[in-house]
């Protein structure tokens, strides 16, 4: 078979792939972004591994023999699943590989932004502490996360992590589901307006979808508490990033930390650029997912569901 990995670099050069080349013939490419190269390099495929790269009728119409789509990570809405099934195409992606650093990304940027990290670390360093005549300073307030309530949008592998977590910490924590059909129970599912007034720590773990694009407006931000931080780590686009701006500027919420924007990498027209603040906003190069343990899950992922479909057996089959 031959076994065209589109964008190799998706989970770092430090990560081997070499485990593939027992599957068949395989050529890797670092990157693939376009739908034009999408086209000539998946022509003579069976196999494409992919992560954002477009795959859709324009992109594979000219790839007959390609039975296979494995995703380079959870996600795939960078895929036509309709088309897809058209074709008898099998989709599958890698469960699970990143949760626990999802969800450790998410209380580093919880507490980085509200014990304040950047500002005191910025004090120590540029000589003020040690121009004090006291062993401690504490000049910006800052709060412990016991009997806070911590809120969770998508309440998956992910949310259940995080809810964990937060427990331990201390916090209540309530939910809410975009779709409405979570089944979870072990913690209080409230609704969108009941999620937005209580939350004093709101982390977004949700798929991008109709039901969650824009989840986060201009409108939402106006009814979260002035003292909150929200945590995105879920898609760019649950965020109005233009509505968070806005709400930063004017002290709505009390900061924000991101992984995701709503187009990547960073634009500078987005006006989320302009803040320079680390104690209102932090943003990390979606990287929430990519410790080294974790890619390497997801390269061994990808090579089990290749090996499972050789055999003629389903694993990790989303059509």
């Amino acid at each position: 078979m031959n076994i065209v990995v589109l964008e190799r670099n998706s989970v770092g050069p430090d990560i081997s792939v070499d485990c593939f080349y027992e599957l068949g013939n395989v050529t890797c490419y670092r990157n693939t972004v376009t739908i034009e190269e999408v086209r000539e390099r998946v022509k003579d495929a069976d196999i494409i591994v992919a992560n954002k790269s477009p795959m859709c009728e324009e992109s594979l119409k000219d790839a007959p023999k390609v039975k296979m789509i494995c995703e380079f990570a959870t996600g795939y809405d960078n895929c036509d699943l309709a088309y897809c099934k058209s074709r008898g195409i099998r989709v599958t992606n890698v469960v699970d590989y990143c949760s626990a650093m999802v969800a450790q990304h998410t209380f580093a940027l919880a507490l980085a932004l509200s014990q304040k990290l950047p500002h005191y670390d910025n004090y120590v360093k540029s000589g003020a502490y040690s121009a004090q005549d006291r062993f401690s300073n504490f000049d910006i307030p800052f709060y412990e996360l016991e009997g806070k309530t911590w809120g969770i949008v998508g309440m998956g592998n992910i949310g259940k992590r995080v809810a964990r977590i937060a427990t331990a910490f201390g916090c209540k924590v309530i939910f809410h589901s975009v779709t409405g059909k979570s089944t979870v129970t072990e913690y209080l599912q409230v609704d969108k307006d009941t999620l937005l007034a209580e939350s004093d720590f709101l982390s977004l773990h949700c798929p991008l979808s109709d039901l969650s694009r824009n989840f986060i407006d201009k409108e939402a931000l106006g009814k979260m508490k002035p003292t909150a931080y929200l945590v995105n780590v879920a898609r760019g686009p649950v965020v109005n990033n233009t509505d968070l701006y806005e709400a930063l500027e004017a002290g709505e919420i009390a900061g924000a930390g991101l992984d995701v924007l709503e187009k990547e990498p960073l634009q500078l027209t987005n006006p989320l650029s302009k803040i320079k603040d680390s104690n209102k906003l932090i943003i990390t190069p979606h990287l929430a997912w990519g410790s080294v343990e974790a890619r390497m899950r997801c390269v061994e992922g990808v090579y089990e569901n290749i090996k499972a479909f050789q055999r003629g057996e389903e694993r990790n089959v989303v059509i």
